[in-house]
């Protein structure tokens, strides 16, 4: 860091210095230096460049946040709202049905079941090794997510073929989802069987539900049924719409207490965990909003300089036309029109740049947004306005600066 700020000074501090030293001091002190148009170009091309990155970084920030929205406004297949999970045990294994009746019983939940994994994420994926129309040597895998009964009811999954599970009768019996069908390839899947860890009858399809990332395509994933719980399953509960969230949790806590006293009732909402697929685009998001404020706000600083010394330069031009008859708002309107010449400029660098590299970031998401030309219109008016902002203050205070003083010599 004191490194980076050092190297930062002498760059900063050289040019004006060799600049200022190569003037003659005789027409320095005669006051026939003429300084003209050549000085300024260095100063017009920083400012080009400053706000080249500060909108690169505008239609970037824009771009994130849109790619976020987009995924968190897709259908995920399920209703993960209102639903708990907490980690199986072995107390709640053995108690799980006397568990699952009295949550039903009291009201506090409208369903519960039990599962290999949380509603946001597969554990386990598996080969399948025989499946109508299988070529040789072809080998299929598929999530596999072992579940109780009345699983589907309460992610809220849809079955769009076939029926649910009923019991322990459908111990060799299989569900896929749309994704797994297509998969496979499968024209008529139901009454079709698959071997898995046996030969099983699919008996059902249900509607895909987004239970990896939110930004790929629906894992191709198989139900089995699971007439058996075990440690390494996790329970899963709807709260009722009846009662509130800190009521339920209160009640819940004694009714997990009683049944699996070992371990202290712990829980997680399954809405908070699907939100945490979005952290990583979230922080890259927030990232880019900072820098771009940060480069925005550097910009300005150098384009009211380049304006105060503009204005300056300019002083005795603006006191003839002033004496001329120029009114401040035409007066206003010539000074800042170089300067949003510039942004425009700016604007033509920045926005193909930013289309690149952003085209290229978003081929990482199977689920994507398509970028459109609003939001670099967005982006060169956010800068516009910017600018005329910013340098208003100058342009003002020269146009109604006295053309007296400045026509005025020794």
């Amino acid at each position: 860091m004191a490194g980076c700020l050092c190297v930062t000074a002498l760059a900063a501090g050289s040019r004006p210095a060799f600049y200022l030293s190569s003037f003659k001091p005789v027409k320095v002190l005669k006051g026939t230096l003429q300084i003209g148009k050549v000085a300024s170009f260095p100063r017009k091309v920083l400012v080009v460049l400053q706000f080249s990155c500060s909108i690169a970084l505008v239609i970037s920030t824009m771009i994130v946040y849109q790619q976020i929205q987009y995924a968190k406004d897709r259908p995920t297949g399920d209703d993960l709202n209102r639903l708990m999970l907490t980690g199986m045990s072995k107390d709640l294994v053995r108690n799980y049905t006397a568990l699952k009746n009295e949550m039903i019983g009291k009201g506090i939940v409208t369903s519960v079941t039990m599962s290999s994994c949380s509603a946001t994420g597969i554990n386990l994926h598996d080969d399948i090794s025989e499946w109508p129309g299988k070529k040789a040597g072809e080998r299929m895998t598929l999530g596999t997510v072992w579940v109780n009964k009345d699983y589907f009811s309460t992610l809220g999954m849809k079955l769009e073929q076939g029926r649910d599970f009923d019991g322990i009768s459908d111990k060799a019996t299989v569900i896929l989802n749309e994704a797994a069908v297509k998969h496979l390839g499968l024209m008529r899947p139901l009454n079709q069987t698959l071997k898995y860890d046996t030969t099983r009858t699919i008996i059902g399809v249900v509607k895909d539900a987004l239970m990896q990332s939110p930004f790929s395509p629906a894992d191709p994933t198989m139900f089995v049924y699971d007439y058996d719980p075990s440690p390494q399953s996790v329970v899963m509960y709807r709260l009722s719409p009846h009662i509130t969230t800190q009521d339920a949790i209160a009640q819940l806590g004694p009714i997990f207490n009683k049944y699996n006293p070992a371990y202290p009732f712990d829980y997680q909402f399954e809405d908070v965990d699907y939100a945490r697929k979005f952290s990583a685009e979230m922080l890259v998001g927030k990232l880019a909003g900072i820098f771009a404020m940060l480069a925005i706000f550097i910009s300005c600083l150098g384009l009211f300089g380049l304006a105060a010394y503009m204005a300056e330069q300019r002083n005795k031009e603006i006191g003839i036309r002033k004496v001329l008859g120029a009114s401040v708002s035409q007066i206003w309107l010539l000074l800042t029109g170089d300067f949003i010449v510039l942004v425009l400029i700016s604007c033509v660098i920045a926005s193909p740049i930013a289309l690149y590299f952003l085209h290229h970031w978003l081929q990482n998401y199977d689920y994507r947004i398509n970028i459109g030309p609003w939001v670099f219109i967005a982006a060169a008016i956010a800068a516009v306005v910017i600018t005329i902002v910013t340098i208003s203050f100058q342009a003002i205070k020269a146009a109604i600066a006295n053309p007296v003083k400045t026509l005025s010599t020794e």
